[in-house]
């Protein structure tokens, strides 16, 4: 008999889940969302196998529990799991971006043989939504989980067979190490964007449209300000006690990088931004890590009536998709930029060799 998985929740996360699952194996999918669109769609796009309006019918067949929602919606659907007849033997797991409160939650879950293993695959997309999700999504990617110290080996040993599909990298620590790591790479990082936005935001000069100044640079670096406000409300508060430490340590980073300029140390600031230019260059360019990588390619061409049409003419033939594209600077009798934004390494790769064979001048940043 085929094992059942019920998957909760069907954007893009849930949805590239289930279609990694099926690429690799041979189980029911039974899919539950709050939205009957996602339901429809997520079902003819083969995301699920069946649906349901009512999860709590499949609880007791089910022999994995995937919860793809929001972190504070992962905490109410654990309680209410709690007073549900599970399945003996049923693997519980979830996407969240954080892990300690999910954690200690699902303590509730007391009944015999039930096994709940926070998980957090560190991949996503700038796009939303089930019609988006791809089996692809996780490949290379790491997906983070946390079992409790009673887990038995054989059901995380069960959970990464199920999803071996998604060809991610397993890592296994503690909720708390998870939490701590995850503040410090993305979840502080989106604030310091979010608050540099704030800043220009907030910046009044009558003799000039700061916005259109920003459009560059500025709008390239602050990108990931453009996440889901309800999304980083609910992280931010759940990892409220490793922020907070963070915020300590920032406030005395920037205390140092203060007095230099107070006191004109210029050896000082050419150490500092040398030796974060030393460490970020030494960062892997090709694994996908916390925050979603942006595949950019950049594109000089010529400025007369259609050659932004001739561009992706080639990467059409080529059959190579773009998610983004920007035009930089164009302007009469001088070369513009295109920025193309693809969704893969490798397509960016591919567009960057075609386009050169049709005499196209490309670069990328690292």
């Amino acid at each position: 008999m085929k094992k059942r998985v019920l998957l909760i929740g069907l954007g893009l996360i849930g949805g590239s889940i289930g279609l990694a699952i099926k690429r690799e194996r041979d189980v029911t999918i039974v899919g539950y969302d709050i939205q009957m669109e996602r339901l429809k769609l997520a079902q003819a796009l083969h995301v699920v196998d069946e649906t349901t309006t009512d999860y709590s019918t499949e609880i007791s067949k089910a022999d994995y529990i995937i919860i793809s929602t929001p972190v504070t919606q992962t905490e109410q659907l654990l309680v209410t799991l709690a007073d549900l007849p599970l399945k003996k033997g049923v693997i519980i797991t979830d996407v969240g971006s954080t892990k300690t409160q999910i954690v200690q939650k699902s303590a509730i879950l007391n009944q015999d043989e039930v096994y709940f293993i926070g998980g957090h695959p560190m991949a996503g997309s700038h796009k939303t939504g089930v019609e988006s999700s791809k089996a692809h999504l996780f490949e290379n990617a790491f997906y983070i989980l946390t079992p409790s110290p009673t887990t038995p080996r054989v059901a995380i040993d069960s959970l990464k067979h199920l999803l071996v599909g998604t060809k991610a990298h397993f890592i296994e620590m503690t909720a708390e190490e998870h939490d701590q790591i995850a503040g410090l790479i993305s979840h502080f990082p989106h604030i310091i964007a979010a608050s540099l936005v704030h800043n220009v935001a907030t910046y009044q000069n009558e003799k000039h449209d700061i916005s259109r100044l920003a459009a560059g640079g500025f709008r390239d670096i602050t990108r990931i300000a453009s996440s889901s406000p309800t999304m980083w409300r609910d992280i931010l508060l759940h990892n409220r006690e490793q922020l907070l430490q963070l915020f300590n340590k920032w406030m005395k980073e920037m205390e140092t990088v203060r007095t230099m300029i107070e006191t004109t140390d210029a050896d000082r600031i050419y150490d500092y931004f040398e030796t974060a230019k030393s460490f970020r260059d030494g960062l892997p360019s090709k694994t996908k890590g916390a925050i979603p990588s942006f595949y950019d390619l950049f594109v000089d061409v010529p400025d007369y009536p259609g050659v932004i049409s001739e561009v992706t003419a080639i990467l059409a033939e080529n059959k190579i998709s773009i998610t983004n594209i920007r035009i930089i600077e164009a302007r009469e009798d001088i070369y513009g930029v295109l920025r193309l934004s693809f969704q893969t390494e490798e397509d960016r790769h591919r567009a960057k060799n075609c386009l050169e064979l049709n005499k196209y001048e490309t670069y990328v940043t690292q």
